[in-house]
């Protein structure tokens, strides 16, 4: 972790690059951040893009690449797709009631992933404060270990081959519980229950030090999913999401156009 953290804040020499601060209607650079709770860790490098909008320049939208890993102990991932959580996928599923016995769990003692997405901001700005909330819509996930986690189902089972040749079915319960697992490869956002893959979403107050330096705290919502080797034949499912909420902190090096 020590090493992450030093690799991501040594990236403030990007400061560097950026000319003479002059007035212009497009907004960018870099935010350099770590959200923490507890056993849950996520430092990301953000680089951003906005336009201001209208005469006063009070409100910017833009674009965001992000690039961010999770590091998690002790984490619970439950059964993903909106079709079982909620008894239908689409935007029909929103705001439908969870459906209980419809999920499983898988316990992972660790989780690592690194992703790259692109997403939306939209930001006010109230002269040395600015406030906005920024969300990942689509990436892919580049570092994806494997891990080994304890399945937890009454009903489910998978196939296999016995020892004569033939398929059978097998309940994850005994040594069968232990399932290896990796993260989700492709990140969408298609709201609620139909999300796919490592997202963040964040809100957040920036205050400007000086013309080249800032200070940004905000909250950040994170969803990650593991893909478990053995699909449950019996739910048609392999997919299994984590939602974690935590502060966040970071240093805003601006670039001048």
């Amino acid at each position: 972790m020590r090493k992450i953290l030093v690799a991501f804040f040594t990236t403030i020499a990007l400061h560097t690059y950026a000319q003479s601060p002059v007035a212009s209607r497009i907004r960018s650079g870099f935010d350099v951040g770590l959200a923490i709770k507890n056993d849950y860790y996520n430092p990301s490098i953000t680089y951003y893009q906005l336009i201001n909008l209208g005469d006063q320049r009070l409100f910017s939208l833009g674009w965001t690449g992000r690039l961010g890993a999770f590091y998690g102990d002790n984490l619970n991932y439950y059964t993903a797709p909106a079709q079982l959580t909620r008894g239908q996928a689409g935007l029909g599923s929103l705001g439908k009631p969870l459906i209980v016995q419809n999920i499983d769990t898988v316990r992972f003692d660790y989780v690592t992933m690194t992703s790259f997405n692109l997403g939306l901001r939209a930001q006010f700005n109230l002269g040395l404060v600015e406030v906005g909330a920024s969300a990942d819509l689509l990436g892919i996930t580049l570092l994806r270990r494997y891990r080994t986690g304890r399945y937890r189902s009454s009903t489910g089972a998978f196939s296999t081959i016995d020892s004569l040749n033939r398929e059978v079915q097998r309940p994850f319960q005994g040594p069968d519980a232990f399932q290896g697992s990796r993260p989700q490869r492709w990140n969408l956002r298609l709201l609620g229950d139909n999300d796919y893959g490592m997202l963040a979403t964040e809100v957040y107050a920036r205050i400007r030090i000086n013309q080249r330096f800032a200070v940004k705290a905000g909250y950040q919502w994170l969803t990650t999913e593991m893909v478990v080797d053995n699909r449950d034949v019996i739910a048609d499912n392999n997919r299994f999401r984590n939602r974690t909420g935590f502060p966040y902190i970071a240093l805003t090096l601006p670039i001048f156009h």
